[in-house]
């Protein structure tokens, strides 16, 4: 109640020089006029020749009279003039002003402001920023917290099931083996089996003590936020830490980092780091779709002016292509698909490419019914992605929709 009486009275004080502005009177109304001036000093004039003698009685009075009549008649005009003034105009205009001026404001801050929101300077959001780091929760709370949200098991491939059996049981006979490790931690957080990749992980970075790079850092603390929902923990950050001064260019660490900072209310750094992945790319790297999705949004939080890049065009058949089809024969359009597919089989073999292609390979091999090809293309991506699971889970949910992943 205390803000808005403020709020009214400074209006209110802001309002009253307008107010004087419209009110004050014009130049008529603040001063004589020259004509009725100018015959009062006529008037007085005569006087004075009057009494020098330079004019007798008879002449002064005649003089006198015109000079009177003269000014009687400019007063006379000029109370007309006032009588005339638009006072109701004057009014309407305080009206409006008033309206537009006091109100207008309200109303503004009412649609974009935050009635009985607290003051944050920045020197608050900075400490809150900090006070935010230093209470989050440990990585043993956040899974706990998270482990009734987080993804099934993913269910295995027959041809891939006895492998990730005997993958369990050759480190479990060997635990010191630092490339099984490696392979075991991998594909258990492909399946959703974050705690058993991370337990595998960990070994793996405590085993190798100093020699650990930072990719193995920057893995680890994935499997750790994955394991946590998504929650970047300080034993989490730490890695990442760690992992960006081995490398300060590794991308996964940097994604993970401005994640941090968003989570603790720093969407400014954020913002730096992942504008800078963005622009550096590359394209298929799996940190480019989430980066591009919520960068407008961390922008807007930063009150950064941010114009998204435009898009580049997924490839595949432009209008031209569509038309003709569509005049084809069904022999000719199946030739024309499987040549499609065959050129995106060809580019990713060549020069790669993101997740979502390979997805759009196996599915599209699936529906043309050549569900070996499609198996050999999905076990490929399954090597390509091994260390996304973001980006596993594309390729896996379009080998379960091409009916090669039971």
């Amino acid at each position: 109640m205390l803000f808005w009486a403020l709020s009214i009275g400074c209006a209110a004080l802001a309002f009253l020089p307008v107010l004087a502005a419209v009110l004050r009177p014009g130049d008529d109304e603040a001063r004589e006029p020259a004509d009725l001036a100018i015959y009062r000093d006529q008037l007085a004039e005569v006087g004075r020749d009057r009494e020098k003698g330079l004019l007798d009685a008879d002449e002064a009075e005649r003089a006198e009279l015109e000079i009177q009549r003269r000014l009687l008649d400019a007063s006379r005009n000029q109370t007309t003039r006032a009588e005339r003034s638009p006072q109701l105009l004057t009014g309407l205009v305080i009206g409006v002003i008033a309206i537009l001026g006091i109100g207008g404001s309200f109303g503004l801050y009412a649609a974009i402001g935050a009635p009985g929101y607290g003051d944050l300077g920045l020197r608050t959001r900075l400490e809150m920023a900090e006070a935010a780091r230093a209470e989050r929760i440990s990585q043993i709370d956040a899974e706990a917290r998270a482990e009734q949200f987080l993804p099934d098991e993913r269910t295995m491939p027959e041809d891939f099931a006895p492998l990730m059996a005997r993958l369990r049981r050759e480190m479990e006979a060997r635990p010191d083996d630092t490339e099984g490790l490696r392979l075991l931690a991998r594909n258990e957080a492909a399946l959703n089996n974050f705690s058993a990749a991370k337990r595998a992980q960990e070994h793996l970075v405590d085993l190798l003590g100093t020699e650990a790079e930072a990719e193995d850092l920057s893995a680890l603390a994935e499997i750790m936020i994955l394991a946590a929902g998504g929650f970047v923990s300080p034993e989490a950050e730490a890695r990442l830490d760690a992992a960006l001064t081995l490398d300060p260019r590794d991308g996964r660490a940097r994604y993970f980092k401005g994640l941090a900072l968003a989570q603790i209310g720093r969407p400014d750094l954020t913002f730096g780091i992942w504008s800078a992945l963005l622009e550096a790319g590359p394209a298929d790297a799996p940190w480019m779709t989430p980066i591009a999705t919520q960068l407008p949004e961390i922008a807007a939080s930063a009150g950064i002016r941010y114009d998204p890049p435009a898009a580049p065009a997924a490839p595949g058949p432009d209008a031209a292509q569509m038309a003709d089809a569509a005049q084809m024969s069904p022999e000719d359009r199946q030739t024309m698909i499987e040549n499609m597919v065959a050129g995106l089989s060809e580019r990713l073999a060549t020069e790669g490419g993101p997740a979502p292609d390979w997805a759009r390979l196996i599915a599209a091999y699936g529906v043309l019914g050549r569900l070996d090809t499609a198996r050999r293309i999905y076990v490929e991506a399954q090597d390509v992605f091994a260390r996304s699971p973001s980006d596993l889970a594309l390729v896996d949910d379009a080998a379960e929709r091409a009916g090669i992943a039971e």
